[in-house]
């Protein structure tokens, strides 16, 4: 009888736990397409480009060193 008393706590155990961690799946969800709906506010149009389109890059942040350059005064 013991024994049977032991398995029930488990039981009862196992049963919260779930109920938990379905809980705690349908917050994070929820929490998941809030984020997604805030983030996707900001985002903006992604161009596509094809093979053989001109397009302008900027050379701001590019490091280059330009070999026989002649300086000018």
């Amino acid at each position: 009888m013991k024994k049977k008393g032991k398995f029930e706590k488990v039981e009862e155990f196992m049963t919260r736990m779930k109920e938990v961690h379905e809980k705690v799946k349908a917050a994070l969800k929820k929490s998941q397409e809030e984020m997604r709906k805030y983030a996707d506010r900001k985002r903006s149009k992604i161009e596509e480009y094809r093979v053989g389109d001109w397009v302008l890059l900027s050379t701001k942040d590019l490091k280059y060193q330009m070999k026989g350059r002649i300086q000018q005064n």
